[in-house]
Protein backbone atom coordinates (compact mmCIF):
# COMPACT_ATOMS: atom_id res chain seq x y z
CA UNK A 1 0.00 0.00 0.00
CA UNK A 2 2.52 2.90 0.80
CA UNK A 3 4.57 1.68 -2.74
CA UNK A 4 0.83 2.79 -4.45
CA UNK A 5 0.61 6.06 -2.59
CA UNK A 6 4.69 6.77 -3.54
CA UNK A 7 3.62 6.15 -6.76
CA UNK A 8 0.86 8.17 -7.24
CA UNK A 9 2.79 11.06 -5.50
CA UNK A 10 5.60 10.52 -7.96
CA UNK A 11 3.21 10.28 -10.81
CA UNK A 12 1.32 13.94 -9.35
CA UNK A 13 5.30 15.55 -8.33
CA UNK A 14 5.93 14.38 -12.26
CA UNK A 15 2.68 16.77 -13.51
CA UNK A 16 3.02 19.14 -11.46
CA UNK A 17 6.74 19.62 -12.78
CA UNK A 18 5.40 19.36 -16.13
CA UNK A 19 2.96 22.34 -15.93
CA UNK A 20 5.35 24.49 -14.37
CA UNK A 21 7.53 23.68 -17.40
CA UNK A 22 5.51 24.55 -19.56
CA UNK A 23 4.70 28.07 -17.84
CA UNK A 24 8.22 28.77 -17.44
CA UNK A 25 9.15 28.02 -21.36
CA UNK A 26 5.64 30.52 -22.45
CA UNK A 27 6.92 32.78 -19.78
CA UNK A 28 10.66 32.52 -20.76
CA UNK A 29 9.99 32.56 -24.95
CA UNK A 30 7.56 35.62 -24.38
CA UNK A 31 10.10 37.56 -22.73
CA UNK A 32 12.73 36.85 -25.06
CA UNK A 33 11.24 36.98 -28.63
CA UNK A 34 8.70 38.48 -30.40
CA UNK A 35 4.64 37.50 -28.88
CA UNK A 36 1.59 37.89 -29.66
CA UNK A 37 -1.75 36.58 -28.36
CA UNK A 38 -4.81 36.27 -30.44
CA UNK A 39 -8.32 35.17 -30.03
CA UNK A 40 -10.03 33.02 -32.36
CA UNK A 41 -13.59 32.05 -31.15
CA UNK A 42 -15.06 29.15 -30.98
CA UNK A 43 -14.02 26.57 -33.86
CA UNK A 44 -17.10 24.65 -35.40
CA UNK A 45 -17.32 21.21 -36.86
CA UNK A 46 -16.52 20.65 -40.52
CA UNK A 47 -15.53 24.20 -41.28
CA UNK A 48 -11.94 25.07 -40.99
CA UNK A 49 -10.88 28.16 -38.98
CA UNK A 50 -7.67 30.14 -40.55
CA UNK A 51 -5.71 32.04 -38.96
CA UNK A 52 -2.36 34.11 -39.76
CA UNK A 53 0.84 35.48 -38.17
CA UNK A 54 2.87 38.49 -39.40
CA UNK A 55 6.38 38.78 -37.54
CA UNK A 56 7.98 42.02 -38.43
CA UNK A 57 10.82 41.62 -36.07
CA UNK A 58 14.17 39.36 -36.73
CA UNK A 59 14.45 36.65 -35.06
CA UNK A 60 12.57 34.25 -32.70
CA UNK A 61 8.73 34.38 -32.46
CA UNK A 62 6.00 32.73 -30.43
CA UNK A 63 2.67 33.30 -31.08
CA UNK A 64 -0.41 32.11 -29.55
CA UNK A 65 -3.82 31.25 -31.13
CA UNK A 66 -6.95 30.76 -28.05
CA UNK A 67 -10.05 29.59 -29.13
CA UNK A 68 -12.99 26.71 -28.04
CA UNK A 69 -13.20 23.44 -28.92
CA UNK A 70 -16.50 21.69 -29.49
CA UNK A 71 -17.42 18.10 -27.95
CA UNK A 72 -16.78 15.01 -29.84
CA UNK A 73 -14.07 16.02 -32.11
CA UNK A 74 -10.52 15.19 -33.52
CA UNK A 75 -9.09 18.30 -34.80
CA UNK A 76 -5.88 18.99 -36.66
CA UNK A 77 -3.45 21.76 -36.84
CA UNK A 78 -1.17 22.89 -39.40
CA UNK A 79 1.12 26.10 -40.32
CA UNK A 80 2.98 26.70 -43.36
CA UNK A 81 5.13 29.56 -44.49
CA UNK A 82 4.41 32.09 -46.57
CA UNK A 83 7.72 33.40 -48.28
CA UNK A 84 7.31 36.28 -50.29
CA UNK A 85 9.71 38.47 -52.14
CA UNK A 86 9.53 41.93 -52.89
CA UNK A 87 12.07 42.82 -56.06
CA UNK A 88 14.49 45.73 -55.02
CA UNK A 89 13.34 45.27 -51.38
CA UNK A 90 13.71 42.02 -49.87
CA UNK A 91 12.31 39.31 -48.62
CA UNK A 92 9.64 37.24 -45.62
CA UNK A 93 10.51 34.29 -44.55
CA UNK A 94 9.34 31.96 -41.69
CA UNK A 95 10.97 28.67 -40.41
CA UNK A 96 9.00 27.10 -37.60
CA UNK A 97 10.58 25.27 -34.54
CA UNK A 98 7.30 23.95 -32.88
CA UNK A 99 3.97 24.32 -33.05
CA UNK A 100 1.81 22.81 -29.96
CA UNK A 101 -1.95 22.05 -28.83
CA UNK A 102 -2.43 23.21 -25.11
CA UNK A 103 -5.68 22.91 -22.66
CA UNK A 104 -6.43 25.51 -20.71
CA UNK A 105 -9.18 24.87 -18.90
CA UNK A 106 -9.11 28.73 -17.19
CA UNK A 107 -8.68 30.46 -20.09
CA UNK A 108 -6.03 32.19 -19.11
CA UNK A 109 -2.65 31.55 -21.17
CA UNK A 110 0.19 30.41 -18.53
CA UNK A 111 -1.62 29.49 -16.31
CA UNK A 112 -0.52 26.54 -14.36
CA UNK A 113 -3.94 24.53 -15.04
CA UNK A 114 -2.47 24.49 -18.91
CA UNK A 115 -1.85 21.36 -20.19
CA UNK A 116 0.63 20.04 -23.03
CA UNK A 117 -1.60 17.76 -25.62
CA UNK A 118 0.57 17.36 -28.62
CA UNK A 119 3.36 19.11 -30.47
CA UNK A 120 5.29 18.88 -33.31
CA UNK A 121 8.81 19.71 -33.53
CA UNK A 122 11.11 20.69 -36.10
CA UNK A 123 14.40 21.87 -36.92
CA UNK A 124 13.49 24.46 -39.04
CA UNK A 125 10.64 23.51 -41.40
CA UNK A 126 8.87 25.75 -43.30
CA UNK A 127 5.52 23.76 -42.39
CA UNK A 128 3.99 21.61 -39.31
CA UNK A 129 1.19 19.83 -38.44
CA UNK A 130 -0.23 17.89 -35.70
CA UNK A 131 -3.45 15.98 -34.83
CA UNK A 132 -5.24 15.05 -31.70
CA UNK A 133 -8.87 13.78 -30.53
CA UNK A 134 -11.26 13.05 -29.70
CA UNK A 135 -11.68 15.55 -26.96
CA UNK A 136 -14.58 17.03 -24.35
CA UNK A 137 -15.54 20.56 -25.22
CA UNK A 138 -13.16 22.96 -24.05
CA UNK A 139 -10.34 26.18 -24.20
CA UNK A 140 -7.29 25.56 -25.92
CA UNK A 141 -4.27 27.49 -27.71
CA UNK A 142 -1.98 26.52 -30.10
CA UNK A 143 1.25 28.16 -29.82
CA UNK A 144 3.57 28.85 -33.05
CA UNK A 145 7.31 29.42 -32.33
CA UNK A 146 10.29 29.88 -34.98
CA UNK A 147 12.44 32.62 -36.19
CA UNK A 148 11.69 35.65 -38.91
CA UNK A 149 14.59 35.37 -41.45
CA UNK A 150 13.98 37.07 -44.12
CA UNK A 151 16.16 40.00 -45.86
CA UNK A 152 13.44 42.07 -44.54
CA UNK A 153 14.00 40.30 -41.22
CA UNK A 154 10.29 40.07 -40.82
CA UNK A 155 8.11 36.73 -42.31
CA UNK A 156 4.48 35.79 -42.40
CA UNK A 157 2.38 32.62 -41.98
CA UNK A 158 -0.68 31.27 -42.01
CA UNK A 159 -2.52 28.16 -40.51
CA UNK A 160 -5.69 26.24 -40.19
CA UNK A 161 -7.31 24.43 -37.18
CA UNK A 162 -9.64 21.63 -38.28
CA UNK A 163 -12.09 19.38 -36.42
CA UNK A 164 -13.88 16.67 -37.53
CA UNK A 165 -16.95 14.88 -35.66
CA UNK A 166 -16.46 11.78 -34.00
CA UNK A 167 -19.62 9.21 -33.93
CA UNK A 168 -21.61 8.65 -30.68
CA UNK A 169 -21.71 5.24 -29.75
CA UNK A 170 -25.44 5.09 -30.82
CA UNK A 171 -24.43 5.75 -33.97
CA UNK A 172 -22.03 3.02 -34.14
CA UNK A 173 -24.93 0.73 -32.95
CA UNK A 174 -26.72 2.13 -35.42
CA UNK A 175 -24.47 1.30 -38.21
CA UNK A 176 -23.88 -2.57 -36.39
CA UNK A 177 -27.51 -3.34 -36.67
CA UNK A 178 -27.96 -2.05 -39.53
CA UNK A 179 -25.38 -4.40 -40.91
CA UNK A 180 -26.55 -7.23 -39.06
CA UNK A 181 -29.61 -7.10 -40.56
CA UNK A 182 -28.49 -6.71 -44.33
CA UNK A 183 -26.32 -9.56 -43.55
CA UNK A 184 -29.58 -11.79 -42.14
CA UNK A 185 -31.79 -10.74 -45.13
CA UNK A 186 -28.61 -11.69 -47.58
CA UNK A 187 -28.96 -15.11 -46.07
CA UNK A 188 -32.30 -15.62 -46.73
CA UNK A 189 -32.33 -14.91 -49.96
CA UNK A 190 -29.55 -17.17 -50.35
CA UNK A 191 -31.36 -20.19 -49.07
Amino acid sequence: MASLRFGMEIEIMKLSLKKIAVALTLAGACAGANATTTLLGPVAIGTPTPFNGTVFTPGPFLDIFTFSLPANGGSGYSVLNFPLSIPTLGTFNTVFSTLTLVSNPDGIVGTPDDSILSSAVSAGSDQLSLSFGPTGAGSMYISVAGVANGTLGAGIYSGAISVAAIPEPGTWAMLGLGVGMMGFALRRKMR
